[in-house]
């Protein structure tokens, strides 16, 4: 990528600490839970550990609203679970995203659905269940100790949310009433404690026409947000090219912070069987796509590219499951750590502790 980037004008927008190093870990509790053992450098330890080891300093968590459950496929993502996985990270130091789907199962680009508690609302009930619904859960989470320090509204919206209520292009107004009614919960939720950042998500990290359509639409029905969120998967996606062409965009055109919330990469041949992909699915291609998504995102117009999540490094493993999301974590077959897991090691060390500077 040396011909791609230029060297960075500045490292982070506001300091290394506020450079978001983040992990979606919401299956990491079932995983660990279930048996699974993680290793970095042949040494099991618990896997929020392992992230902190190596310079992680955020997590993101989702959270469905009655979580459905298959034997083949559980979702643990209640409140409950999610509240105590926060816990766990945040006694280790990480700050947290929190995701509202907005569902009872996964919320994304092509298919958004009601909650069952929900089906039968007319519009402007479901407005206030999303309200009221997000305002406690912002209270629970409150009083568990483990405020957001940053908030997504729906996971993955380019299309809308709350089909068919919020579903896009038709239903534009409905759409930003739902947003925001959202965003009031988070105000109304968080008591006297400071306001966690909003981000809206989408994923239309290669189209920089279908990102500006997403936003200025938004945007002109009064709806506001801090952070500009996309996911990468480069085999929906695109290019590094492209990515970095859109990102730019955004940063310029909207003037706020932007982060990749969603990357991901396969360690073994997975989703580019027939055709070649950017980088080999192999676990040093997969370092590599870490790598130039992370240096895109730090060339990004103003220091306003403030982070990177990858998308669950850490799940159950199956003895000889190949492909799904277990290609895309960052641990093999045995639970040992990838390549990948120390990207950002050379990020985040530099100052010697002053006892060992000294001798002491």
């Amino acid at each position: 990528m040396a011909a791609l980037l230029a060297a960075p004008s500045s490292l982070f927008a506001a300091g290394a600490s506020d450079y978001a190093i983040g992990a979606d870990v919401s299956f990491l509790a079932s995983a660990e839970e279930r048996g699974t053992v993680f290793k970095d450098e042949g040494v099991a330890k618990p896997g929020l550990e392992i992230l902190k080891d190596n310079g992680y300093n955020w997590i993101r968590l989702r959270l469905f609203h009655t979580p459905s459950n298959s034997e083949r496929f559980p979702l643990p993502n209640d409140l409950e679970y999610t509240i105590e996985l926060a816990k766990k990270a945040h006694d280790l130091g990480f700050k947290f995203l929190l995701n509202f789907h907005y569902s009872d199962t996964w919320a994304d680009p092509s298919k958004q659905f009601l909650p069952k508690a929900w089906e039968d609302l007319t519009h402007d009930e479901l407005v206030e269940a999303v309200f009221t619904y997000t305002r406690d859960t912002i209270v629970a989470f409150r009083e568990a100790g483990v405020m957001p320090d940053m908030v997504q509204n729906g996971n993955e919206i380019t299309n809308g949310m709350l089909w068919p209520h919020g579903k896009l292009p038709e239903n534009e107004d409905n759409f930003a009433e739902l947003v925001q009614a959202g965003i009031n919960g988070v105000d109304a939720g968080r008591g006297n404690l400071p306001r966690p950042k909003i981000m809206v998500q989408v994923e239309s990290s290669g189209n920089k026409a279908k990102t500006k359509r997403f936003f200025d639409a938004l945007f002109a029905r009064g709806v506001d947000c801090d952070v500009l969120g996309q996911s990468y998967y480069p085999w929906w996606h695109g290019s590094p090219l492209d990515l970095r062409e859109t990102l730019n965009f955004m940063a310029t055109e909207y003037g706020k912070e932007v982060m990749v919330v969603e990357a991901a990469y396969c360690w073994r041949p997975t989703e580019y069987t027939e055709h070649p992909g950017p980088f080999p699915e192999t676990p040093e291609g997969q370092r590599e796509y870490l790598e130039t998504v992370h240096e895109i995102l730090l060339n990004v117009p103003n220091g306003l590219g403030t982070g990177i999540f990858w998308w669950e490094p850490m799940v159950h493993i199956r003895p000889g499951s190949t492909g799904g999301i277990g290609s895309r974590g960052m641990f093999d077959d045995e639970g040992n750590a990838l390549p990948v897991m120390d990207v950002f090691n050379k990020w985040t060390r530099g100052k010697v502790p002053q006892d060992a500077a000294e001798g002491g």
